[in-house]
């Protein structure tokens, strides 16, 4: 895929179009053995490479559902859904959906209608809509088709970067309430049990004083967020616990249930951050969430693998916060690095300390 997108859609992407060009006649009829799955507790589930069998897929698969988890997130891309009005590319999709109901995990669904500062992407046959422009039935009908052929999906996220998107156009959020509002009316008349939100980056709203955009955007069931613990460098700032203590007080100040869509800490130098506070990051989130589970409508760690350093692309024009011609290298290759050190195990398959802590605080919640 010729195509630079956010960084995590970009590696669950990538993965899907290569597993799914080598089809489902290998896929291992081997059931993955009767775990206790907590459906709150989920998990970015990658590969540490971009060529992959089917067969190592499956089993980075359950390697990642033996730890108790319950769900995970899938990235899906309008332009590659729907190539052509009403006709679907359902073959990347039908095997990464394949291996999460395989190992019983439920999907959050992202959809991106807002991608951090940019819309869609968008087919070729929409062209490049404003928001207002955006056909809400064509939405809820692209949305519904996918609902109805993934039952495993029960939570949709429609917008990324929510707070970044509306900063300086807040005399648009009437016009995104009330798109949201039609298609997420439409949705839950055919699929009443699926939750819908909107998705926000909260260490960028933090450093830029953007929470009450977050408010005004907090439509339907859930607020969800990303976190990770930096500066508007993207490096690492914070101690754990101050991290922890970020995450108490949005909790405090939120009245509908948060779903942390991804989380994460990075263990890369280069960024401040280390395989010991990246450990101690994961023992202290978990023992906060078991603390607030009711608050929580689900918590998704990002993720199960680094990547090889340098792979980990950001286009510069959904990069979260301001970046200016002087210090834009500097800023992107720190959010790079951050996002390649970020995984549980190194590229090399070698477990890193936050995993063991992670698959023992799972096994303890679940």
């Amino acid at each position: 895929m010729n195509k630079k997108i956010i960084p995590a859609a970009a590696v669950a992407i990538a993965i899907g179009i290569i597993v799914a060009v080598l089809g489902m006649d290998n896929f291992s009829n081997n059931t993955t053995p009767e775990i206790s799955k907590n459906e709150k507790l989920g998990l970015v589930i990658n590969s540490p490479q971009s060529q992959i069998t089917l067969q190592e897929f499956d089993e980075i698969y359950t390697k990642a559902a033996s730890t108790g988890i319950g769900r995970s997130n899938v990235y899906m891309f309008w332009d590659l859904i729907e190539p052509q009005k009403g006709e679907y590319a359902w073959e990347r999709y039908d095997t990464i959906m394949a291996l999460n109901e395989k190992n019983d995990l439920k999907v959050t669904l992202y959809f991106s209608l807002i991608n951090g500062k940019t819309l869609g992407p968008f087919p070729s046959w929409i062209g490049k809509p404003s928001l207002i422009s955006v056909s809400e039935d064509n939405l809820a009908r692209v949305l519904d088709a996918v609902l109805s052929r993934y039952h495993i999906i029960d939570s949709v996220i429609i917008a990324g970067g929510t707070d970044e998107h509306f900063r300086y156009q807040e005399q648009e959020i009437p016009v995104y309430e009330k798109l949201f509002n039609n298609v997420y009316d439409q949705i839950k008349e055919n699929h009443p049990g699926v939750k819908i939100g909107n998705s926000f980056g909260l260490n960028n709203a933090l450093n830029k004083n953007l929470e009450d955009l977050i408010q005004q955007l907090s439509f339907g069931d859930f607020v969800a967020i990303t976190y990770r613990p930096t500066d508007t460098l993207n490096e690492i700032n914070k101690t754990p616990q101050e991290a922890i203590d970020d995450l108490r007080q949005f909790n405090e100040n939120t009245d509908k249930k948060i779903a942390i869509f991804e989380i994460s800490w990075s263990t890369s130098d280069f960024v401040l951050g280390s395989t010991e506070s990246q450990s101690q990051f994961v023992e202290e989130f978990y023992r906060f969430y078991d603390e607030f589970e009711e608050d929580f409508e689900f918590v998704t760690w990002y993720r199960l693998y680094d990547r090889p350093e340098g792979s980990c692309d950001v286009d510069e024009s959904t990069l979260e916060g301001t970046v200016t011609l002087g210090n834009s290298t500097f800023v992107i290759q720190r959010l790079g690095s951050y996002i390649c050190n970020a995984g549980l195990l190194t590229v090399d398959d070698i477990s890193k300390p936050s995993w063991n802590e992670f698959s023992n605080q799972i096994k303890s919640i679940t």
